[in-house]
């Protein structure tokens, strides 16, 4: 670590798993899975179910054996196929969805239960620890007493008890209900940047993901698709699927010839792809613009809207802070949907013109489409 003007700057990362594999049975579940992470960062796992994210996790934390691949924690080796530091050696902290607290203890025994050395430190280690997460009048009552919120808040404090390095976090969050999970989210991801713990968080929702993580890896079939900011996963998708596990979308679909692909919304560049090579448009219903019907005529074609094309309300629901519509497209009868802020509530049946934002399309081979992936 380099000390430079009132910042520390990491030069080693607090965790780095290189090509871990894992295979149970014929399937191989963790696929050469590398990454790092850290001090004070917040990486996420994202990815869905049965796609190899807690497999990762539970390798990390020392509860299972990768059959290939080895994990650093501060540049120093804490596991490979031979060598092997205990769980309980490696300094790294768990939480679950299952906040795990003794129902016969106290607070302050809950939160104490890994700490060693004189009960007096113990117990200035659990008071600091739960007025850090606002339950300092907490210490002496029961978990029942607590409510989801404060029970999920005490494990946290539990888990940081010991001082960990690191921190697994899997699927911690999503027995919370809705109203709180903001909150809780928000004050978890602030206790944990002040302890400067590197934390490598499981989910399968991308709003949790884009919310909480400095860098997200996205997973699918144990392998990691790709790796970033969350800005940049976003915006920058690589392939078809993953635009479409961050949000509903659209997929136009055309034909390329000459490096341009011809659609009713009028010409798309389309680089890079043979002469006759199927080609997948898609674009997020948000960046769909409308237009009304002007006895049969829609709005001039732009160079950033492009041609405009005209669809037919099939059906309109508020949302709460936008409207989703959906449209029978006339051109060949396909359905296109459209979010817009606000109410917009035209009856179905209604005429509206529909142009694409060109900088918000994406362009992908039709072979990397998958119907299921358009609704994750």
């Amino acid at each position: 670590m380099t000390p430079t003007t009132g910042t520390t700057v990491h030069t080693i990362p607090r965790l780095e798993i290189r090509n871990l594999k894992r295979r149970f049975g014929d399937r191989m579940v963790v696929d050469d899975v590398s990454l790092s992470i850290m001090p004070g960062q917040v990486t996420c796992l994202l990815g869905p179910s049965g796609c190899g994210k807690s497999t990762t996790l539970r390798m990390i934390a020392g509860v299972d054996t990768q059959d290939a691949g080895e994990i650093y924690v501060d540049g120093n080796l804490i596991c490979d196929t031979v060598f092997r530091v205990p769980p309980e050696r490696r300094q790294i902290g768990l939480m679950f969805q299952d906040f795990a607290l003794f129902p016969h203890m106290s607070v302050a025994d809950n939160v104490a239960f890994g700490l060693k050395g004189p009960k007096v430190e113990k117990r200035a280690r659990v008071e600091t620890l739960l007025e850090r997460v606002g339950l300092g009048w907490t210490i002496d009552v029961f978990p029942h007493q607590l409510s989801g919120g404060e029970q999920q808040r005490v494990a946290l404090a539990r888990a940081l008890a010991p001082r960990p390095r690191i921190m697994l976090m899997d699927e911690p969050f999503s027995g919370l209900d809705n109203r709180l999970r903001d909150g809780i989210r928000d004050e978890t991801l602030s206790v944990l940047k002040q302890e400067d713990t590197a934390v490598l968080l499981v989910t399968h929702e991308p709003d949790e993901a884009m919310r909480m993580a400095d860098e997200i890896a996205l997973m699918r079939d144990g392998r990691i698709v790709q790796q970033g900011a969350p800005y940049n996963i976003y915006n920058a998708p690589v392939d078809l699927e993953a635009v479409a596990f961050f949000s509903d979308i659209n997929v136009i679909r055309g034909v390329s010839r000459g490096a341009l692909t011809d659609t009713p919304f009028g010409q798309f560049l389309t680089p890079g792809f043979r002469d006759g090579q199927t080609v997948n448009i898609v674009i997020r219903p948000q960046h769909l613009k409308l237009d009304f019907d002007r006895a049969g005529k829609g709005p001039l074609p732009t160079e950033r809207d492009g041609q405009a094309a005209r669809g037919i309300v099939e059906r309109a629901r508020f949302m709460g802070n936008e409207s989703l519509v959906e449209f029978r497209m006339d051109h060949d009868g396909s359905v296109l949907r459209a979010t817009v802020p606000n109410v917009f509530l035209p009856q179905p049946g209604t005429a509206l013109w529909l142009t694409l934002r060109r900088d918000r399309c994406f362009v992908f081979p039709a072979a990397q489409a998958h119907e299921a992936a358009m609704h994750p």
